[in-house]
C-alpha cells in the first residue's frame, strides 16, 4: 500500500503539511509521498490510499487528528476507521465528468520526482518530436489539432509558431507566460505546482518547432511553491540531458531559466512581459513589429501561456486529430477553468469545448452553495464580462462566449448568486484594472479612473441621471483608443452588467437602493418591535454599540452609529431585524 497527500497550495493552506507530519509520526506500514492539486479544492486536505493492486480510497477533509484512524485502515484493513473521511459518490462526479489533458497528471504523480513523470509517459513526446519529426512536422500536427492560445486571446498556436519559425535569425526565444493575474484564477499555478515536467516538455517541443535555443518561464513571484518545484524539475531534466546540449542525441539544444515577475497584471500582455523580462517597466510596445519578428532583445520570440504548453505533449503523442475531435468547429480540445464563488464544488475543472455553462456550474460544480438562486457568472476575469442566469445554456467556446459580451479569458469562472450586487461587481473589477493600468496611454490611464469614480458614486447613492449613458460612452471610447488588451477589455464588466442588469443601475441611481442589499451606503437595518424578544444577542454582537434596549423589551438601532456590518442581522434568531 501507499499513501499520497495532496500538496498543492490549496492543500497546504488547508493543513496538508500538518496531516503529512502527523502521518509520519504514527506507526504506519507504507511510504507516505506527495502529489499536487487534483482540483477538488473544496475537499482539501486530501489523502489518497492505494492498495497493492493500485485501487484507490480517497479520503477528504482530513485533519491531523485522523492520522491514527488512517494508520488503522492501512495496517489492519479497518475501513470503518476512515468511513467518515471517504469521498462521497456525489463528490466523485466532480472528476468523473471531466476530460483531463492539460491536468492529466495533476494530483496523480509526484511533482518533485522526474521518474514519476517519466513513468507516466513523460518526455516520450519530446523524444518523438526531435528524433522522428521535423520542426515543420510538429507545427503541422499543432495546426491539425486546432490548439488555440489558452491565455485568453485564443490565437492559433501553430500560426504563432510558424511565424517565429520563418523569421530570420539564429537567436530565437520561446517564452512561457505564467504571469497569471486574474482574480480567482489559479489554473497555471496548479499545473506548475502539480506537473512541472509537462510544462517543460511542451516548451521544449515548442522551442524545437520555432528553432529557439533559449526557453524562459515568466512566472509570478507570488507563486513561491510553483517556482520551487519548477526549479527542481529543470535541474532534474538538466541532469538527465533533457535540457541542455544535444537533447536525445540530436543537434537540438536548448537552455531553460525562470524569471520571477513582480506581479503587474499588464505583463499578461506579451510585449509588456517582454519589456519586464528585459529589466524595464512592464509597458506594452506598439505593434507591429510583433514578437515573432522582434521580441525579447529584439530577436524572434514566441509567447504562449502554461495551459497551452501543457497540451502539446499529449497532442504530439496522440495526434492532432485526437485533440481536434473534441470541442466545437471553431474551438478545439479541452479548456481548464478555475471555478470559484457561490458554487458548492469549487476547484479546477477541465472539460471539452462545447459543454455549456450549466454543465460546469450545476452538473460538475454541484450548483449553488446556499439556497439562493444563481444570478450570473463572471467569465474571463477583469477583461471578461458577466453572463446572466437566462444564458446559462451558453456553449463554452470562443465565439459563443464572445457573443454574450464576455470572453473565455484564461479560464476564471466566478459564480454569483442573488446576493451579489452587479454594480458592485463591475466596480470591483474596474478598481482592479484601473490600479493595474501601466499608464502609457491616456484612454486607459484616465478613462478607467473616471469610470471607477462614477461607479463609486453610484454605489454610494450619489448617482445622477445620465450616468449610465456616460458610462457606456466612456466604455466604447476606451475600447477604441487603448493601446493594449488591458485597456481594450477593461470596460467589459461594466458593459455586460449594464446590458443584462440595467435595472440594478437604475435602482441605485433613481431609488437609492441596492436590490442585492450589498452596497453598505444604501442599506439600513431596522428592528421590528413586534418580533423583538429583547434577548440582547444583537446588542452583544454589535461592534460599535449602536443597539440599545432592556432585556426582554424591544431594542432599537441608532442609524447614526451603525456601520452596517450586518452582524446584528445574521445573529438574530427571531427574524426581528430587516435589511432595507
Amino acid at each position: 500500500m501507499r499513501i499520497v497527500i495532496g500538496q498543492g497550495s490549496c492543500g497546504i493552506a488547508a493543513g496538508a503539511e500538518k496531516v503529512k507530519n502527523a502521518l509520519e509520526k504514527v506507526n504506519i506500514s507504507c511510504d507516505v509521498s506527495i502529489t499536487g492539486c487534483i482540483g477538488m479544492c473544496y475537499l482539501e486536505p486530501i489523502v489518497d490510499v492505494y492498495d497493492d493492486e493500485n485501487n484507490l480510497t480517497r479520503l477528504v477533509k482530513v485533519g491531523e487528528n485522523d492520522a491514527e484512524a488512517i494508520a488503522d485502515f492501512v495496517n489492519n484493513g479497518n475501513k470503518e476507521a476512515v468511513s467518515k473521511l471517504i469521498v462521497s459518490d456525489e463528490d466523485n462526479e466532480f472528476l468523473a465528468k471531466q476530460t483531463r489533458i492539460a491536468l492529466r497528471n495533476c494530483g496523480v504523480i509526484n511533482p518533485d520526482e522526474i521518474e514519476a513523470y517519466i513513468g507516466a509517459d513523460g518526455y516520450t513526446a519530446l523524444k518523438k518530436a526531435v528524433c522522428e519529426m521535423s520542426p515543420e512536422d510538429v507545427i503541422e500536427v499543432i495546426k491539425t489539432s486546432g490548439l488555440a492560445g489558452r491565455g485568453g486571446a485564443g490565437f492559433p498556436t501553430w500560426f504563432k509558431w510558424n511565424a517565429a519559425r520563418q523569421s530570420e535569425g539564429e537567436e530565437k526565444y520561446l517564452i512561457c507566460n505564467a504571469d497569471e493575474g486574474d482574480p480567482g484564477a489559479f489554473m497555471d499555478r496548479a499545473v506548475i505546482e502539480s506537473d512541472p515536467h509537462n510544462l517543460i516538455e511542451g516548451m521544449l517541443i515548442g522551442a524545437y518547432a520555432i528553432g529557439a535555443k533559449h526557453a524562459v518561464v515568466y512566472v509570478r513571484a507570488e507563486y513561491p511553491l510553483a517556482i520551487k518545484r519548477l526549479k527542481r524539475a529543470i535541474k532534474q531534466a538538466e541532469e538527465k540531458g533533457i535540457i541542455g546540449n544535444n537533447i536525445f542525441g540530436t543537434d537540438f539544444s536548448c537552455d531553460f531559466y525562470i524569471k520571477a515577475g513582480a506581479g503587474a497584471f499588464v505583463c499578461g500582455e506579451e510585449t509588456a512581459l517582454i519589456e519586464s523580462l528585459e529589466g524595464h517597466r512592464g509597458m506594452p510596445r506598439l505593434k507591429p513589429p510583433f514578437p515573432a519578428q522582434s521580441g525579447f532583445w529584439r530577436k524572434p520570440s514566441n509567447i504562449n501561456n502554461v495551459e497551452t504548453f501543457a497540451n502539446v505533449g499529449w497532442i504530439i503523442n496522440n495526434g492532432g486529430e485526437a485533440f481536434a475531435a473534441m470541442g466545437t468547429e471553431g474551438s478545439k480540445g479541452t479548456k481548464v477553468f478555475a471555478v470559484t464563488g457561490k458554487v458548492k464544488r469549487s476547484g479546477l475543472v477541465e472539460i471539452p469545448m462545447g459543454k455549456t455553462l450549466r454543465d460546469v456550474i450545476f452538473d460538475i460544480g454541484g450548483g449553488m452553495k446556499t439556497d439562493k438562486e444563481f444570478k450570473a457568472v463572471q467569465m474571463g476575469g477583469p477583461s471578461g464580462g458577466c453572463i446572466p442566469a437566462d444564458l446559462i445554456d451558453t456553449v463554452i467556446d470562443y465565439k459563443a462566449l464572445g457573443a454574450t459580451g464576455a470572453i473565455m479569458g484564461s479560464g476564471g469562472m466566478v459564480v454569483m448568486d442573488e446576493s451579489t450586487c452587479m454594480v458592485g461587481m463591475a466596480k470591483f473589477f474596474l478598481d482592479f484594472t484601473a490600479k493595474e493600468s501601466c499608464g502609457k496611454c491616456i484612454h486607459c490611464r484616465i478613462g478607467t479612473k473616471r469610470m471607477l469614480e462614477m461607479l463609486e458614486r453610484i454605489t454610494k447613492g450619489e448617482g445622477k441621471e445620465g450616468d449610465i449613458e456616460l458610462l457606456e460612452e466612456l466604455c466604447y471610447s476606451i475600447k477604441d483608443g487603448a493601446l493594449c488588451g488591458l485597456g481594450q477589455t477593461a470596460p467589459n464588466p461594466v458593459l455586460t452588467t449594464i446590458k443584462y442588469f440595467r435595472n440594478e443601475y437604475e435602482a441605485h441611481i433613481k431609488d437609492k437602493k441596492c436590490p442585492a442589499g450589498e452596497c453598505s451606503d444604501l442599506i439600513e437595518y431596522r428592528i421590528i418591535e413586534d418580533k423583538c424578544r429583547g434577548c440582547t444577542l444583537c446588542a452583544r454582537n454589535c461592534p460599535v454599540d449602536a443597539i440599545s434596549g432592556e432585556v426582554k423589551k424591544p431594542h432599537k438601532i441608532d442609524t447614526q452609529k451603525c456601520i452596517k456590518c450586518g452582524k446584528c442581522y445574521t445573529s438574530c434568531k427571531f427574524d426581528a431585524i430587516v435589511r432595507e
